[in-house]
């Protein structure tokens, strides 16, 4: 396997386990309280969400062009 697909794979899941990670803090205490006061989830949160999303279409994307 080539250094190049296991990168790529890492990268998916990264990206996998930073969305869930995000997932699993916006139902914490502290989220609820912030998310029922601003109405919107908490910059950790966003954050943990867009870092897997971009880690995810980054592996996804190295995996289809080095099929």
């Amino acid at each position: 396997m080539s250094q190049a697909k296991i990168i790529a794979i890492a990268l998916v899941v990264v990206g996998l386990g930073l969305a869930f990670w995000g997932y699993q803090e916006a139902g914490g205490f502290g989220s609820q309280v912030s998310k029922a006061v601003t109405g919107s989830a908490t910059n950790k949160v966003m954050t943990l969400y867009i870092a897997g999303a971009v880690s995810f279409v980054v592996g996804l994307y190295l995996l289809m062009k080095n099929k």
